[in-house]
């Protein structure tokens, strides 16, 4: 499990529930992006929301709704202005995502989403 996963569990009061054995390296990055959805009530929703780290088949998101577990999300990141680096391929398609875990840290949500169709 990841130093700081591990660290905002505790701080969270929470225990791992199983050693992580990862098929693809997560890199912590932080990048803002739009998820649109429906909340626990069936309503639809867009929030703005940021990764923690991602990897090619999913990421770990802060967002300030809390997430249906199975549900499927639709992950858009904004266009970058025309000054930013060329980390985000301009006009990325939106990423279809299934909710794997969330739990509440704060006012914010601890979202894993896994990604319908690996990226990259």
């Amino acid at each position: 499990m990841a130093i700081r996963e591990g660290i905002i569990q505790h701080r969270a009061g929470l225990s791992p529930l199983y050693d992580e054995h990862r098929r693809f390296q997560r890199i912590n990055l932080q990048v803002p992006l739009f998820v649109r959805g429906k909340d626990a009530h069936g309503e639809q929703f867009l929030e703005l929301a940021k990764t923690l780290d991602i990897s090619a088949l999913g990421a770990f998101i802060t967002c300030p709704r809390p997430l249906v577990v199975s549900e499927i999300v639709t992950l858009t990141i904004p266009a970058p202005s025309i000054t930013s680096s060329a980390l985000v391929p301009a006009g990325m398609p939106p990423i279809q995502a299934r909710v794997k875990r969330q739990q509440e840290a704060g006012d914010v949500h601890l979202v894993g989403v896994e990604f319908l169709k690996p990226i990259g």
